[in-house]
């Protein structure tokens, strides 16, 4: 009796090793891991596409507030929203990349100013930030601002750009436009003749 009540959990702690090596088994690589990539990947190319969308606005506007035949008025306009928005951009991506720093310690704190005043947007954004805090209106300020934009649309353009949201919308557009533009000619009372003999337009 004391044999047979001895296999039972033997048999039993078996089956439970079995089922939990069974449940512990680790998920096939390439089942789950590509959706969550794939999304991870679509939402850094739409926040790309959209800091690509600020910083062209800003261009656009830049050169308006510096073109010498604009009204003056309209120069105005354009200097004081083309600073706000490198003001805006830079600090987004300030604020991004560097977060604010968990630890309430001054020596934390002394690391993140450290590694904030050492990178690369911080000097945009305190010089746009001096130039729309003020009442100056000086058109040279926005040339920084104008290759600061430039920049970064060129490098948007040189890597992200076919595989972006914004890439897909424009190409759906301008598919969408000569459509129409070559569906109305072709309708207007236009002849058409083909070099093929007995090919006609659609």
């Amino acid at each position: 009796m004391s044999s047979t009540t001895s296999t039972q959990p033997s048999a039993s702690s078996g089956g439970a090793s079995t089922s939990a090596g069974e449940n512990a088994r680790p998920p096939d690589p390439g089942t789950n891991s590509a959706g969550p990539a794939r999304s991870r990947l679509s939402l850094q190319l739409d926040q790309r596409s959209l800091h690509f969308s600020v910083n062209a606005w800003v261009l656009i506007v830049a050169l308006i507030g510096i073109f010498p035949l604009a009204p003056r008025s309209l120069q105005y306009k354009g200097y004081r929203l083309s600073l706000l928005g490198t003001t805006c951009t830079t600090g987004y991506a300030l604020f991004a990349f560097y977060r604010i720093p968990r630890a309430g310690n001054l020596q934390a704190v002394r690391a993140w100013c450290h590694h904030v005043t050492s990178s690369k947007d911080f000097i945009p954004f305190m010089y746009c930030l001096m130039f729309v805090t003020s009442k100056l209106h000086l058109k040279l300020a926005l040339v920084p601002v104008i290759c600061w934009a430039l920049e970064h649309v060129a490098r948007f353009l040189r890597r992200h750009f076919t595989s972006s949201s914004l890439y897909r919308f424009l190409s759906s557009f301008l598919s969408k436009f000569l459509k129409v533009v070559t569906w109305q000619f072709l309708h207007s009372g236009h002849t058409w003749s083909s070099p093929v003999h007995g090919l006609r337009p659609i």
